[in-house]
């Protein structure tokens, strides 16, 4: 059983690279993460579901633990 009284881990996600001129589905994902311009920083909590979205667009963000 894990310890609820334990935060929760976050990942601070930035865009550093632009996603014109890559497929729609990688640009719906960084837009569904928050990421809608260059340099922006967003922080999620660290679930099975972000960490697969993130894997779709590793070329395009710097992730932060």
């Amino acid at each position: 059983m894990p310890n609820q009284n334990a935060d929760p881990k976050t990942i601070r996600v930035t865009l550093v690279k632009s996603p014109i001129g890559f497929p729609y589905p990688q640009k719906r994902t960084a837009k569904a993460l928050g990421l809608g311009h260059m340099n922006v920083t967003v922080e999620h909590l660290d679930t099975p579901a972000l960490r697969g979205m993130l894997k779709k667009i590793i070329h395009l963000v710097r992730i932060e633990e």
